[in-house]
């Protein structure tokens, strides 16, 4: 059982194929740092533009080498299904991964399975973690959201908290550009931070004193721009900055998880999105998950951001359990949230 998935939610163009019983048999990513680089943030136009020509040359491997046969005709039978994104995500990128999923399910004639993307983060750690069971907490950190979501089954979720404003992930971007780092923030201000001195500077713990789950982090970015507009010598003190603005973010999503862990008794606890692949968040969730006496499972570093595997994974489980829409045309939902129905 073959699932071909294909990811172009943003910025990351992604193919993969899972098959069930050897589990991920390919996956290739194609990152557009160089596009948008330039412009210290995505440019949506240029994503889309980008998506198309990454997307035809990856298809173009996949067919290559696992679709034609000697003589370059189409062998069928081959996959069982197509998955990919639908949303959230911006429009032209999703349009582009959702036109060329429908045409190649119309040639083949086979299943067209949409995805959520924030679905496809919920279990993409279980592409290499197999012993988490359900029912369980998951904290979901990446660039547009920050959400703690208690997860009974395939397709039934509970958002128990998420952020009333910026997400983890654009954050550390936005601190990143005042720290001259350019765009991609979260890997370069962690850098930063291993030579920093994280007593130097106090930085909020946004909402820790409230029992809720939720999140804000606007407050803590302009607290962070204020100090950074004010220094006389940000090239020496950005590292000791960098420190002290990484600990606070992960202090306040650890104190969050911590009330969630103690409102639920449950005992699986799975960490994802791309800012989970953040060394220590996960030095500090480990401590806190051993503290609880609970299961820890995190997202292996290459599916933390947006990829293919983790599309054509929820592609397999939802074709498995017929969880597949019989309509075809090519739709898309930029805000979809994670237990919207598609």
């Amino acid at each position: 059982m073959w699932i071909l998935g294909i990811e172009t939610s943003c910025d990351d163009t992604s193919v993969a194929i899972y098959d069930q019983k050897l589990g991920l048999i390919f996956h290739s990513t194609l990152h557009q740092n160089n596009v948008h680089e330039k412009f210290h943030g995505i440019v949506p136009e240029l994503a889309a533009r980008a998506h198309l020509d990454n997307l035809f040359f990856l298809i173009k491997k996949v067919c290559e080498k696992y679709l034609f046969d000697d003589k370059f005709n189409i062998k069928k039978n081959v996959f069982c299904a197509i998955a990919y994104t639908v949303g959230p995500g911006l429009v032209g990128s999703l349009l582009v991964g959702a036109t060329i999923a429908h045409t190649l399910s119309l040639a083949l004639d086979i299943p067209c399975i949409a995805v959520n993307h924030l679905e496809g983060h919920l279990f993409s750690a279980m592409l290499t973690e197999t012993n988490c069971s359900f029912p369980f907490l998951a904290l979901l950190v990446s660039g547009a959201n920050t959400q703690i979501i208690k997860v009974d089954n395939l397709g039934q979720y509970t958002v128990l908290g998420k952020t009333l404003d910026d997400a983890v992930g654009h954050v550390f971007d936005y601190i990143a550009k005042l720290l001259g780092l350019g765009y991609g923030g979260g890997k370069k201000i962690s850098y930063l931070a291993i030579r920093g001195q994280t007593g130097k500077y106090f930085f909020p713990r946004p909402m820790i004193k409230q029992s809720n789950l939720n999140f804000s982090f606007s407050g803590l970015k302009t607290h962070v721009k204020n100090v950074i507009l004010k220094c006389s010598n940000l090239s020496y003190e950005k590292y000791n900055i960098a420190a002290s603005f990484e600990e606070a973010v992960v202090d306040t999503l650890i104190i969050k998880c911590n009330i969630a862990i103690q409102q639920n008794n449950l005992k699986n606890f799975l960490v994802c999105g791309g800012f989970s692949a953040n060394n220590l968040l996960r030095k500090k969730m480990k401590i806190l998950l051993k503290k609880n006496n609970i299961k820890g499972f995190f997202s292996k570093e290459i599916f933390c951001t947006d990829n293919a595997a983790m599309i054509a994974y929820v592609g397999f489980l939802r074709y498995s359990s017929n969880l597949i829409s019989c309509d075809k045309s090519i739709k898309v939902y930029p805000a979809l949230l994670i237990n919207d129905s598609i």
